[in-house]
């Protein structure tokens, strides 16, 4: 291979020849070059090793000859592999060497030419040797292989060889073949002669035909058994693609349908060992639920159950469920057997039939009963003395919980301890006086320990305990000793040690308790409160107990202690059946109880979610009826009807395994026809409480336009589109199984089509449904671990599910959600079973299903990261350390004194990313001792976060969240290094996930966040708050930390202030000459106008500025303030543009309609409403249409959003229509000033104000609009940073300008100044009447261009000043004069 260009095909011949003849293969000119390895039979090598069965003449030996072919026109390639998968085998040698075979050839190896290199790869059930791949460079974006393993494709072909070898071990075929003769009783004598002669014939016959299998290696005879003849045998090779099993069996034939008439259509092959069995759990209790799980990679559904003892093919029914699915090529058969008995035991067989295959495989399940050990009678003593009931199983299982239960005419409860690892549960009681008096002594209460299993299994075992009190234990003085020992030692320290001294100490302080009087009678769904009083402020502990001994979860209760007293209140807002019992409410002090006892009954009633109705929706033709139902998860006795208005209907129960459904037939003639109605059912149980379900909604239409029709979905229009539940549909479900959620179907054309499947898997939702009533528990806290536990294990189970069902991915989400709220304290184990689950959903498998939700606009992403980031704000376990795929965990704890750094390193080498975080020691002293800090890392989260809006931003790293146990209360900074996954140039922009973003749904934000360096392999980020933290890759905003940002900043502020100062002195300007220059209408019009734009300017500019600094501080309360200050900003900037408007508009009047007089006082009106009514209106109806989704401000600005909701265009449209209109209307005036009509004559004052309008109004209209045309052009992709210092200039000097243009370029004005503040003005006073010579104006009058542009600026030819006729027209002209002179 000297040639880069060139393609090389390499293959291997199998060859065989005699004892006598030479090996001479005559490639011609093709071979380059050959390599000959002999193999001896009982050779080092048994992969390629072939064995002759036949026993005349002796075997001829075999050799396997590896071939490079190479050529120069890659054209040729797929031609010959065509011809050699044409040829048929064995090939006879040619005439120079007739001995010798070719018994197959396989194409190997292929080496083609990519970019300027050479790749060789492997051809199907061929890779590299390991030896191979380890010092060769592989094609990465061709093989998948792991480090370590056998990979499919190199850079370049090894020169010492070996090339592609045969992959996987070898396959034994189990096949049989009928033969159309007569069966004799010989054949089933394996010495007999004829035995003998059939297995050597068709031996030969076999191993003719079965030798082109790759890697072939034997195929012997291994019986005969009537049917005609049918022949059994085992073909042993490494793979057996269909083809060539079919190229065999012709072969096969061909030898032998002369002598044995060989039924060509009879070849049965059967798979032993390609099947995948599992079974779970591996110890099966009676009562479990047991999966077998059977894994076959061939993509067939045709799977079928069988139980051997039983001998029939398993069918699904309510105890059995069978659910077969093909993924990745491969197929999955599930068989599920609910509550499991002794007669279900046996071999199980798990058989896939397709074409002449059959795979299947055998298990047996053994199934054992739950046997429980412990003392069955005891007698105790109540003397406030410690005893413990023990239970303990047979056979040590991993129980998912074991709970105690009592039953007696007294309530002594007790405190659990559970070692579920060891199988046994220890049962504490404390029995005192209080609770046994003399009265009950004797009496016997019976204790119950009840294990569970983690797959439903469950067994019990009743302790019976007989209660004495301490003053009757003169008829059982024989007993005492029944006590443990280690009691016993316990009550001898008491009474010798703490003398009586001590007890009447203890006795003074016990309290006296009242608690609720009332008798507690709910139903499930409502609430109640049971409040307990001590007499005593002065306690150690305070808690609630069940009858059972459970603690109650802390947060049901709250406790405050007063100077003389000290209560304590037990408030559940949803009261469910586990509630119903006795609680007691315990103040203890040292060693010293008072316990006070309320009972609590709470009736069965289902809960509002928990009902489930069908149809949603639907659709009813007025001449038609429709069955419609409620159905719930139990069996009781509840009165159930129908209502819609004020009509009820009957309901007809129904049972169906575990749901109990309710039914009515709904008629249309019921009510008025069309109509849209809404059906409940109302539940009501034996204390007389309702509870109504969801609505059902009926829509009553004429029968015309119903083109779908549907049993199950029932009829709609096209286009219409229905909600129904998962398990009320159509869709593929287990049997029995309580699949959940939704799906919604569209009717398009005659058909409802799936529009959107969000159905839940059954072991989803039983997980959620647990997961529902585990928040609600009292006893929640110690349920928990058991259940992360059972949710770890169950989830991994159940990818299949997950990964088939839309909807549970959603599910897991909800529930991970939800426990993130129940625990006060987190430790290492729970913690880990808990990112075990998240490391499930996290897994690439799942991508496809966070795209559809993606799709699908739902914040499951950002709901995932809360969950998680809440989770391990609870975690208290000193460094911990927690390694998953998808998922990496670290935490420390806080110690007292000068704490050390914090610094944590992630690698996840599959997805080649890394990430550190680090907190400085300075900052961690400001943290409270015994603190916790964790940071959690993804590296598969950035992608399925959601992306910017526009899609121009990405996540391109390992997303990280920090989080401290206790709240923050000072500045805090931390450090963070990505790896940079992107060199190309584009900005990096460090960012954290922003909860409150996108209406709550979340999205990424660099609010305190900034790059601290960029190099080739990494970025550094440091940010001023904890959550989870990433960064983004922009291409258009500028680094924070760049020159131009800088720069831009620069001109910002320093432009500002001139702007602020430049407007402040325009306001005061006109406040000296306010009186000289509004003397007629049209000048103080405006006056008024340039008035109200310089303050209205200047309003905004000071807004702008705070809106700067409320980004730029991050205060408390930034999220208000910089909504305050985009309304105000927005506001004042468009007054700016509308008093504009005005000043346009009354110019525009002014010499359009000369004969129309308008009122001073009414142009007001007009102007100020124009000014500043119409942009409030629109600044009003943007914050009011956006806000309440919170996307009215920028997620990295105080201004107006852009990329949600496009809101700033309710500033730019506005704004650019005002400049277009004012620039028409200065051509307009222009114009008529310069050609005035005949009788269009308006007074030199009039002309002269006009002038100064229209000055105006060229200026400062192009100015401001040019402002906010290039500040439209930086909103787009791709702006060029020109467009960002243009704006910014603008922008900045806005002030200057109108200053300048609008105030002191008016002749008026500076002849006002000039005569207030100049020496002249004392002599004007004297003598009012003053010639001055003509003077010459800049151009000369006798040119018309000339004169028109000096018209234009407001100069004449010749100003004259005479005597006076008013005192207006005196300062006017003298305020002319002094311009010129000027």
């Amino acid at each position: 291979m000297k040639s880069p260009r060139k393609t090389t095909l390499c293959f291997l011949i199998i060859v065989t020849y005699s004892s006598q003849a030479t090996l001479n293969l005559n490639l011609k000119s093709i071979v380059y070059p050959a390599l000959l390895r002999e193999q001896e039979l009982a050779g080092e090598d048994p992969a390629r090793q072939k064995r002759a069965v036949a026993v005349r003449p002796p075997p001829a030996p075999e050799f396997t000859v590896d071939i490079e072919v190479s050529f120069e026109n890659a054209s040729f390639l797929e031609p010959i592999k065509a011809y050699l998968n044409s040829l048929r085998f064995p090939v006879q040698g040619n005439d120079t060497d007739p001995a010798t075979s070719i018994l197959n050839i396989e194409v190997t190896t292929v080496c083609r030419p990519t970019r300027n290199e050479i790749w060789c790869s492997c051809e199907t059930g061929y890779r590299w040797p390991q030896e191979r791949c380890l010092p060769h460079l592989t094609c990465q974006e061709h093989d998948g292989s792991h480090a370590g393993s056998p990979c499919s494709c190199l850079k370049g072909l090894p020169p010492e060889g070996p090339f592609c070898q045969l992959q996987g071990a070898a396959v034994t075929l189990r096949m049989s073949v009928k033969l159309n003769v007569g069966f004799q009783e010989d054949l089933r004598n394996s010495s007999s002669a004829l035995y003998r002669s059939y297995k050597t014939d068709l031996e030969t016959a076999f191993w003719k035909g079965y030798s082109i299998l790759p890697g072939f290696k034997l195929v012997t005879v291994t019986g005969f058994r009537p049917g005609s003849v049918v022949v059994a045998y085992e073909v042993t090779s490494t793979a057996a693609p269909l083809e060539l099993m079919r190229k065999a069996n012709e072969q096969v034939t061909q030898s032998l349908n002369q002598t044995y008439k060989l039924d060509s259509s009879s070849f049965h092959i059967t798979y032993s060992n390609e099947t995948k069995f599992s079974i779970s759990p591996e110890i099966i209790f009676e009562g479990d639920t047991v999966t077998l799980m059977c894994e076959i990679e061939v993509p067939s559904s045709n799977v079928s159950w069988h139980h051997v003892e039983r001998g029939f093919e398993v069918q699904n029914s309510s105890r059995f469920s069978i659910y077969t699915v093909m993924l990745n090529m491969t197929s999955v058969s599930r068989f599920t057997i609910y509550n499991i008995t002794q007669e279900d035991a046996g071999d199980y067989i798990c058989r896939l039939t397709i074409d002449v295959f059959a795979y299947w495989s055998t298990k047996k399940v053994v199934v054992t009963p739950i046997r429980i050990l412990a003392q069955e009678n005891m007698k105790v003593m109540c003397d406030n003395n410690p005893v413990f009931l023990n239970c303990c199983s047979e056979i040590t299982a991993n129980w998912s919980k074991i709970e105690w239960k009592q039953e007696g005419s007294i309530s002594i409860p007790g405190i659990s301890e559970t070692d579920t690892e060891s199988g046994c549960s220890r049962y504490t009681l404390m029995a005192d006086g209080t609770q046994c008096p003399s009265g009950s002594s004797g009496t016997t209460v019976a204790y119950t320990c009840e294990f569970f299993s983690a797959h439903g299994a469950r067994g019990s075992k009743d302790i019976k305990v007989t209660f004495i009190s301490v003053g009757d234990n003169s008829s059982h003085k024989g007993e005492v000793n029944q006590l443990p020992r280690h009691v016993m030692e316990m009550s001898t320290v008491q009474s010798t040690t703490r003398n009586s001294l001590e007890t009447s100490k203890a006795l003074e302080q016990q309290a006296k308790l009242t608690i609720t009087p009332d008798p507690i009678s709910v139903s499930e769904g409502q609430n109640f409160s049971i409040k307990c009083i001590s007499d005593v402020s002065n306690y150690d502990e305070m808690y609630w107990n069940t009858s059972a001994g459970i603690r109650i979860y802390k947060r049901f209760y709250t406790t405050r202690r007063y100077p003389n007293r000290a209560e304590s209140v037990l408030t559940v807002q949803t009261s469910t059946r586990e509630w119903n019992g006795t609680y007691h409410c315990i103040f203890r002090y040292k060693n010293s109880y008072s316990v006070m006892a309320k009972d609590v009954t709470v009736h069965p009633l289902p809960l509002e979610p928990d009902i489930m109705v069908d149809p949603l929706e639907a659709a009813i033709p007025c001449t038609s009826s429709h069955h419609i139902k409620c159905c719930i998860e139990e069996n009781e006795d509840y009165k159930v009807i129908f209502q819609t208005g004020s009509l009820s209907f009957p309901a007809v129960k129904e049972v169906i395994g575990k749901q109990v459904c309710y039914k009515h037939n709904f008629k249309s003639n019921s009510v008025s026809c069309p109509e849209n109605v809404d059906v409940f059912c109302h539940f009501i149980n034996a204390a007389n409480t309702s509870v109504r379900s969801p609505p059902m909604k009926l829509k009553l239409v004429p029968e015309e336009n119903m083109t779908c029709h549907d049993p199950i979905i029932g009829v709609g229009e096209p286009g219409k589109v229905i909600q129904k539940l998962c398990r009320f549909s159509n869709m593929r479900r287990i049997p029995g199984s309580p699949i959940g959620g939704t799906v919604t179907y569209k009717c398009v054309g005659s058909q409802w089509k799936v529009k959107r499947n969000d159905c839940i898997s059954a072991p989803i939702n039983i997980l959620l449904q647990l997961a529902e009533a585990l928040i609600k528990s009292p006893s929640q806290d110690e349920k928990l671990p058991s259940y992360l536990k059972n949710l770890s294990i169950s989830t991994d189970k159940a990818k299949l599910e997950v990964y088939t069902f839309p909807g549970s991915l959603g599910a897991i989400i909800n529930i991970l959600d939800l426990l993130s709220t129940v625990p006060t304290q987190v430790n290492a184990e729970m913690m880990m079973h808990f990112l075990s689950t998240v490391n499930v959903i996290l897994s690439k498998t799942m991508l496809n299903s966070w795209k559809m939700s993606q799709e699908q606009k739902t914040n499951q992403s950002s709901q995932l990261l809360d969950s998680v980031e809440r989770f391990s704000r609870a975690l208290h376990s000193e460094d911990s350390i927690i390694s998953q795929p998808n998922v990496q965990m670290k935490s420390m704890v806080i110690k007292s004194g000068l704490p050390t750094s914090y610094k944590q390193g992630f690698v996840f080498l599959d997805s080649d990313l890394w990430g550190n975080v680090s907190i400085d020691e300075n900052e961690l002293k400001y943290l409270q001792p015994e603190s916790f800090i964790v940071t959690v890392a993804f590296p598969t989260l950035q992608s399925i976060l959601d992306q910017d809006v526009q899609g121009k931003n990405f996540a391109n790293s390992l997303v990280m969240t920090t989080t401290v146990s206790h709240k923050i209360t000072a500045p805090f900074r931390i450090s963070m290094t990505f790896k940079n996954n992107d060199p190309s140039g584009r900005v990096p922009l460090c960012v954290f996930w922003n909860f409150d973003l996108n209406n709550h749904t979340g999205g990424w934000d660099s609010s305190g966040c900034y790059v601290k360096e960029v190099t080739e392999d990494s970025v550094s980020c440091s940010c001023d708050h904890l959550t989870s933290f990433s960064i983004l890759m922009s291409p258009d905003s500028p680094d924070p930390g760049s020159l131009l940002k800088i720069l831009l900043d620069i001109i910002s502020y320093i432009g500002l202030c001139f702007s602020i100062l430049s407007l402040a002195a325009c306001l005061a300007v006109e406040a000296v000459v306010w009186k000289s220059v509004t003397k007629n209408r049209t000048s103080s019009m405006r006056h008024i106008c340039i008035v109200n734009i310089a303050a209205s300017l200047l309003v905004a500019d000071i807004w702008f500025m705070v809106a700067a600094a409320v980004h730029d501080h991050h205060f408390p309360l930034n999220e208000t303030a910089c909504v305050a200050a985009t309304f105000f900003v927005h506001f004042f900037y468009l007054s700016v543009f509308f008093w504009m408007l005005t000043l346009g508009l009354m110019l525009f009047y002014r010499l359009v309609f000369i004969l129309h007089d308008t009122s001073k006082s009414v142009q007001k009106a007009i102007a100020f409403s124009l000014g500043y009514g119409c942009p409030l209106v629109i600044a009003t109806i943007t914050v009011g249409a956006t806000q309440p989704r919170e996307v009215y401000t920028r997620k990295n600005a105080c201004w107006l959003n852009w990329e949600d909701t496009k809101a700033l265009l309710a500033f730019v449209v506005p704004a650019l229509i005002i400049v277009v209109v004012n620039m028409t209307i200065t051509v307009v005036v222009i114009a008529k000033i310069l050609r005035p009509s005949i009788g269009d004559k308006p007074s030199k004052q009039e002309k002269s104000s006009l002038f100064q309008i229209s000055k105006s109004i060229g200026v400062l209209t192009p100015l401001l609009g040019l402002t906010w045309g290039f500040g439209l052009a930086t909103v787009f992709e791709g702006s060029n940073a020109v467009f960002h210092i243009v704006f910014t200039l603008l922008n900045a000097f806005q002030g200057l300008f109108i200053l300048l243009f609008g105030c002191l370029w008016d002749q008026k004005v500076q002849g006002a100044l000039l005569n207030k503040f100049s020496l002249s003005r004392w002599s004007s006073q004297h003598s009012k009447s003053t010639s001055l010579a003509s003077s010459t104006p800049v151009f000369s009058m006798s040119s018309p261009i000339s004169r028109r542009f000096n018209n234009l600026f407001g100069k004449t030819g010749t100003y004259n000043v005479s005597t006076p006729e008013t005192t207006s027209s005196s300062l006017e002209n003298t305020s002319s004069a002094y311009s010129l002179l000027n």
